[in-house]
């Protein structure tokens, strides 16, 4: 555990307590929302960014999970942060087996949408573009939220390589999932096929859209031409 009190010090070098009370409401961590509970400190990615740059080739895997069980949810973010770099700095195959498992065994510690977002495209996105996509239907299954979210958002790996249908059969999945946080990263990641795709999206939303969360549909559309978006918004495509 060389580099642990080193990171965890650094980081608190960036603290910002006013800073850390506005992102604990913006993040939801009220008894009873999304993300009770977590801790923040107020460090702004940047700055965990350039901890990441420090440390990425030094920490251990013990370290990492050490940095990924913490309670402090930007010391979660730097070992995802790590994790990311890692992958992407690997050449072997094996390397990057070995993160993909560490991340998917690890998923109770990736517990808001800004870590998933962060991470789940860079390792499950990636390393799953060329193999069997069963692990993201095992996700889109899950009782947990956010399991459900790195599903969709490992997909944009895909639509980044002009792969489409596995985007769309998740949204099925999640079509009617009770979470915001779920319509939200499907309604984004269509919109990405959509830049990609303009027709696929539409005939797929030609179709969807009437039984769309209305959350879902104006992130999917929110890039369309004007007349064609309120179309959709009236119901009268």
């Amino acid at each position: 555990m060389k580099y642990i009190k080193q990171i965890c010090q650094e980081l608190r070098s960036f603290a910002d307590p006013s800073k850390a009370q506005l992102v604990q409401k913006y993040f939801k961590t009220g008894v009873g929302e999304y993300g009770a509970g977590d801790k923040f400190l107020g460090i702004p990615i940047p700055q965990q960014r350039s901890i990441v740059k420090k440390y990425f080739s030094l920490v251990t895997v013990e370290e990492l999970f050490a940095l990924l069980e913490s309670k402090i949810h930007e010391e979660r973010g730097v070992a995802l942060l790590i994790l990311v770099t890692q992958y992407q700095r690997t050449t072997t195959l094996l390397s990057k087996k070995n993160i993909y498992n560490f991340y998917c065994k690890n998923t109770r510690y990736i517990n808001n949408w800004d870590l998933v977002d962060i991470s789940a495209y860079h390792i499950v996105g990636a390393y799953l573009l060329d193999k069997n996509k069963a692990p993201l239907y095992k996700f889109a299954k899950s009782q947990n939220l956010w399991e459900r979210r790195i599903a969709i958002v490992s997909t944009w790996w895909f639509i980044r390589h002009g792969l489409f249908q596995d985007t769309l059969k998740i949204t099925l999945l999640l079509l009617q999932d009770r979470e915001s946080l779920i319509h939200k990263a499907c309604g984004w990641m269509l919109r990405e096929v959509g830049k990609k795709d303009f027709s696929l999206l539409d005939n797929f939303l030609v179709e969807y859209y009437a039984t769309m969360p209305r959350t879902m549909l104006r992130y999917a559309i929110e890039k369309f031409p004007e007349e064609l978006r309120k179309s959709y918004l009236r119901g009268t495509r």
